[in-house]
């Protein structure tokens, strides 16, 4: 199993001029990165922009582990809102066939 994390490819409002439009592309990948090196985690596969969004992979824990994550990361500090996840396979072909799953989830 695979949670894709599709977040709007959408640039930080009030960056000075010049300055890299989407940092937290870079936070999300180091978020994820020191999960997985915690072992809460593995990444599948590179963050790759498709269209409209950013999307990243997570693999390695149980569906309701994985979109924690995914829930998390949707609430980081600079992600834009509207971030979903699919639930998807390792051989899926395209993004997004999986069942959607608004972000954040709702508290228990």
């Amino acid at each position: 199993m695979v949670v894709e994390i599709h977040v709007p490819l959408l640039p930080t409002p009030d960056l000075p001029d010049g300055a890299y439009p989407f940092p937290w592309i870079d936070e999300v990948e180091d978020f994820l990165s020191d999960l997985e090196d915690q072992g809460g985690v593995e990444i599948f596969d590179e963050g790759e922009e498709d269209g409209d969004v950013y999307v990243f992979f997570i693999t390695g824990a149980s569906q309701g582990d994985l979109l924690t994550v995914a829930s998390r990361v949707a609430t980081l500090p600079g992600v834009p809102a509207g971030t979903i996840a699919f639930v998807s396979t390792d051989e899926a072909e395209e993004f997004g066939l999986g069942p959607r799953v608004e972000l954040p989830l709702p508290a228990l």
